[in-house]
């Protein structure tokens, strides 16, 4: 069946239903199975279960920008097909923010009280980008994936060797990351200017210190 075409409005809506769905209610349970199921807990010392849970706070917050991201390019899309894979990767992001939710519970923790700013911020870079262009949308989905994929790897690293949940988290979030920067290539994406990549880790940067703790 030929799916229905979203008018401005529809995605409009939709937008205003995922942020509500990301940021005002539990993410409850992933389309997908977590990647930490069946891993035993292992035993984290109070100091590593705190900094395991700053960790995954921090990509709790870096999956609520994932959210507002894709809906932004999705909200000004203008091929039916960049929309589809756009939203394809959303949905997969939204797995991702699920699990990081369900392992904060697991450590005591809660999200990041700063969410509702980390997707609008997002979603207005989003939108903004796709002004210009399915190009530009791409080419800043394919660099974000490309720094998130740096930070996944310095997250991994850092992560207790005993917390093997968080790190399966982790390990297939930063695959999945992957795979969606490279789909954006694939799909066209424009080749963004230094200045802007240096703007985005800086924002980056400020977003993960800030996570860590609140």
């Amino acid at each position: 069946m030929q799916s229905r075409h979203l008018t401005p409005l529809d995605r409009l809506l939709s937008g205003v239903n995922n942020a509500l769905r990301t940021v005002a209610a539990p993410a409850g349970w992933a389309a997908r199975e977590n990647p930490a199921k069946g891993i035993d807990a292992g035993e984290l010392s109070q100091s590593e279960k705190s900094h395991a849970a700053g960790l995954m706070r921090v990509n709790h917050a870096g999956e609520v920008a994932a959210q507002g991201l894709y809906q932004g390019h999705a909200l000004v899309a203008r091929d039916r097909d960049v929309e589809a894979q756009l939203q394809r990767a959303a949905d997969e992001e939204f797995d991702h923010l699920a699990w990081c939710e369900q392992r904060l519970t697991e450590l005591g923790e809660a999200p990041s009280k700063l969410g509702p700013l980390w997707y609008a911020g997002a979603y207005a870079m989003g939108a903004a980008s796709g002004m210009f262009g399915d190009r530009w949308s791409l080419g800043l989905i394919a660099e974000t994936e490309r720094q998130v994929c740096v930070h996944l790897d310095g997250h991994f690293a850092r992560l207790p060797e005993a917390d093997a949940r968080s790190r399966a988290i982790v390990k297939q979030m930063r695959d999945e990351e992957a795979k969606h920067g490279e789909n954006a290539v694939a799909a066209g994406a424009a080749e963004l200017p230094q200045t802007l990549k240096r703007l985005m880790q800086l924002t980056a940067r400020i977003m993960t210190a800030t996570a860590y703790r609140l």
